[in-house]
């Protein structure tokens, strides 16, 4: 068995990695089969191979208690070893099976392999026997025979480094990664070998002055890269980012860039080239990325030689011709050339010249075209709004996986680390095995996490918990980057974010007594129907909350159907019909009829009028509700376009483009949040109105930062508009509430399809409050009156950290709605306010029960 072969890697000089002791490459070896000998990752790498007499073990109390001769061990005395064990045999030259590790508790102990599986379990040996194990003893367990190679601290058996031994091979052992620097070194390359001269590379200058003002230099290769990457010992030559770029570059654009280019260079983990870059939405991620394309394929660290040749990148439908605009804004056509795969450019064409260097292609179009991509030689492949991949066993992940480009990056602007397995998904994609078998990493960090979030968790289980999240945070952080929208805050306009409460209409309140009157929704609250059936009712009020015309020609649907009779819905929506007007056509549908549409009409007829020449993007979840909306403009005259899952991705961006000129005539861009809500920039608009709620949070919020982000001009108005009293208050209820935001691990992936109720949730989503101007205000238990509450800045609350996975009192809310108490901050006006300074609320109030308002960057606002 092999001895220990060096100290621990110390990574202090980064604060985005936690000074822990990570094992180096070296402690990887494979011994041949043939002796039936396997040592993938020896133990030893991660624990101390002489044991140490000032070792300490991890107890409470410490000393041994003595009582009538007879010696007595605390049952809290926990000791860690590393070990090699097999099959208990009588050879003399053991076959060791693999590492594992002995957890000695008193007279108990456990042993456990690397993937954190029991491997055996016995009690008898005595206390004093236990508390002398010493290195190189062998010992019997559960029908095993062990061989004692170290001690284990509890520091690291709590944090799980103990069996990371799949990442020491990949951690880089001589660097300790640095802080981003422009500086370049000042060293003057020197031709040293004949063999460089064969190859072309006499002239070592680097492609731009390093030395020039604003210059952005790249991290030159420690000795170690060098070692591995540079065999020819070209000479080392400054990477310098293109100037034209450097220009336009954000101080955070430019971190992003010194990221990307040290992971896909293998720079932060030694033998891994992949990253996630998780900024949110609007922090110019393209940008980066098209920086970085074009810096590696011109320029190199050895010898000045390009590092890539052709690059992969996946993206979206709706976003293809986005990335091909962004490449041409920022390079141009000639410097580059690139080739977007459509029903009319297919792969083949790609291949066939030489001049086209980049290929940018959909994820569906990469299944149909997987065969001709396999025989393309990418040497980096980027996946745009990559949280899409966060299943393993989908045909899209599966397809890209089997592409043989180790220089792969995931954009997304979603957080990644919200579920643990999704996690590990985008983790494995990128950096394939780093931490380990899937088994193993729920073993390891997934099981023991989760536990300590349940509120049955014990305290040793809450603080194992604890260490096992913040070290795969660790981990992670050395690829992982993640920035969130108030790096660019400052550079934005001012964003006035309102929450509307609209009163309902006298057909809406009357239509929804008779449902939750309903011997459905009895049913539902005494637990008599099936589980899918409270969403029946649920879909059915939030319809009518958007107009009782969708739900008048739902019922009709329904009562055509054949299975009418056997339906469940026939107890939703029996005698319903009735209470519509005899003559009643959804088709000529009256605007006063839904409270929503009515401040809706008003809204748009004050922005028309106050603000002519800026525009509105009316987004909604339904395209049942973007046809009444679409009606809406036609009736006022209004100018719209409109973007939904029915229009040809061909298209997508043109008619963005169109609304974003200053010479559309369009006012209203109505936007399906489904198909438009990721990705697109509508900065044309200044006014976002959110005609109705989803139960994913970051569907909403998604959608509503079409607007702010970089290029807008003027300030921005937001507006979220909900029914008073109805469901639309208890699902904005359940997006703040500060229950479902607990802990570290969040999942805001689910739908409505996968949400289940208690039934006391589900009575209070079926009540109707037509006493309250605002629930929520109610809810908040804020003492104002509604009269223009001041609040605090909402500066104050830390909206999000860079990692979401760290200990369970560091609570992240970066990409999640706002938490009660920070909505406490906000404004808060009644609908009977008299002294409204908003002049487009004012306009509105009549048919508003209640109002809250944020302005960020206030000083312009208007």
């Amino acid at each position: 068995v092999p001895a220990n072969k060096n100290a621990f890697l110390q990574s202090q000089n980064d604060p985005r990695i936690c000074s822990f002791n990570l094992p180096p490459e070296e402690s990887a070896r494979e011994i041949n089969r043939e002796d039936n000998y396997r040592e993938k990752y020896h133990l030893e790498a991660s624990a101390k191979t002489t044991l140490d007499p000032h070792h300490t073990a991890h107890s409470a109390p410490k000393e041994v208690m003595v009582s009538n001769g007879q010696e007595e061990e605390p049952d809290s005395l926990v000791k860690y070893f590393s070990v090699v064990w097999c099959k208990a045999s009588k050879k003399k030259h053991k076959k060791w099976e693999g590492d594992a590790v002995l957890i000695v508790k008193g007279k108990s102990f456990a042993l456990k392999d690397l993937e954190g599986k029991d491997i055996g379990r016995g009690i008898g040996y005595k206390f004093k026997e236990l508390e002398k194990i010493e290195e190189g003893q062998t010992m019997m367990i559960g029908g095993k025979e062990i061989e004692v190679m170290g001690v284990i601290s509890p520091d690291d058996f709590s944090s799980g480094r103990c069996f990371q031994l799949g990442l020491s091979g990949a951690l880089n052992s001589s660097q300790t990664p640095k802080k981003c620097t422009s500086n370049p070194f000042k060293s003057v390359c020197k031709l040293s070998s004949k063999e460089n001269r064969q190859n072309g590379f006499q002239n070592c200058k680097p492609r731009h002055d390093p030395y020039a003002p604003n210059s952005l230099v790249m991290l030159r290769p420690d000795n170690n890269h060098q070692w591995m990457f540079n065999k020819n010992h070209f000479p080392i030559v400054d990477v310098v980012i293109d100037p034209h770029l450097v220009y336009h570059l954000r101080p955070h654009q430019r971190e992003g860039i010194i990221f990307l280019y040290e992971c896909v260079m293998g720079m932060r983990v030694n033998g891994r080239c992949g990253a996630i870059l998780a900024d949110e939405m609007g922090l110019g991620k393209t940008l980066q990325c098209i920086s970085l394309i074009w810096t590696l394929q011109c320029q190199g660290p050895y010898g000045g030689k390009p590092v890539i040749k052709k690059t992969l990148i996946v993206t979206p439908g709706s976003l293809v011709n986005n990335w091909r605009k962004e490449f041409q804004k920022w390079l141009g056509s000639e410097r580059i050339k690139i080739f977007t795969v459509d029903p009319d450019h297919k792969v083949e064409e790609f291949t066939k010249s030489p001049l086209y260097s980049v290929l940018i292609i959909s994820y569906e179009m990469l299944l149909r075209s997987l065969d001709q991509i396999k025989n393309i030689k990418f040497d980096l492949l980027i996946c745009d709004e990559g949280h899409r991949l966060k299943n393993s066993a989908i045909k899209t992940t599966t397809a890209l996986f089997s592409l043989p480009c180790e220089k792969r990056i995931i954009l997304t602007g979603t957080p990644v680390q919200n579920d643990l397995q999704e996690f590990f998904s985008l983790i494995d994609f990128v950096n394939p095995g780093i931490l380990g078998s899937l088994s193993c990493y729920r073993k390891i960090y997934e099981e023991p996490i989760i536990t300590s979030r349940q509120p049955s968790a014990s305290q040793e289980e809450k603080e194992l918990g604890e260490r096992r999240a913040c070290e795969l945070t660790c981990l992670t952080g050395l690829f992982i980057l993640r920035r969130t929208q108030e790096v660019i805050n400052k550079y934005l306009p001012p964003k006035i974010e309102n929450v509307v409460f609209c009163r309902p209409g006298a057909l809406q309140i009357e239509l929804y007594r008779k449902l939750l009157n309903s011997q459905a929704v009895r049913f539902c609250l005494q637990g008599l129907m099936e589980n899918s059936s409270h969403l029946i009712c649920i879909g059915a009020l939030k319809k009518l909350c958007n107009h009782p015309c969708l739900l008048f020609s739902s019922v009709k649907e329904k009562e055509c159907s054949s299975a009418w009779d056997e339906n469940e819905e026939r107890r939703l929506y029996e005698d319903l019909l009735k209470v519509f007007p005899p003559d009643y056509n959804p088709l000529m549908f009256a605007e006063e009829e839904s409270g929503k549409l009515q401040v809706l009409s008003k809204l748009l007829a004050v922005i028309h009028e106050l603000r002519p020449a800026e525009k509105v993007v009316l987004v909604s979840n339904y395209t049942q509700t973007l046809n009444i909306l679409q009606e809406v403009c036609r009736r006022h005259g209004y100018g719209c376009t409109r973007l939904d899952g029915q229009t040809p991705i061909s298209q997508r961006q043109q008619i963005v483009d169109g609304f974003n000129s200053k010479y559309s005539s369009d006012f209203i861009f109505l936007l399906s949040s489904k198909a438009g809500g990721v990705g697109l920039n509508l900065i044309g608009g200044s006014h976002l109105i959110l005609y109705d709620i989803d139960w994913n949070p970051a569907t909403d919020i998604q959608a509503m930062s079409r607007v702010w982000r970089d290029g807008q001009k003027h300030p921005v108005h937001i507006y979220r508009l909900l029914t008073t009293g109805t469901i639309e208050e208890k699902i904005y209820q359940r997006q703040i509430s500060k229950q479902d935001l607990s802990g570290a691990v969040v999942d805001l992936t689910k739908t409505s399809d996968h949400i289940q109720f208690s039934v006391e949730e589900l009575k209070n989503l079926f009540t109707l409050h037509e006493n309250s101007h605002c629930v929520t205000h109610d809810l908040l238990d804020c003492e104002c009156t509604g009269e223009n509450h001041p609040g605090d800045s909402l500066e104050k609350f830390p909206l999000s950290r860079t990692c979401q996975l760290g200990p369970h009192q560091q609570k992240s809310n970066s990409l999640k709605p706002l938490s009660m108490s920070q909505l406490k901050q906000w404004k808060h006006f009644s609908g009977d306010h008299l002294n409204l300074s908003d002049p487009f609320l004012e306009r509105i109030r009549g048919n508003v029960s209640f109002f809250f308002q944020n302005i960020t960057n206030q000083t312009t606002a208007t």
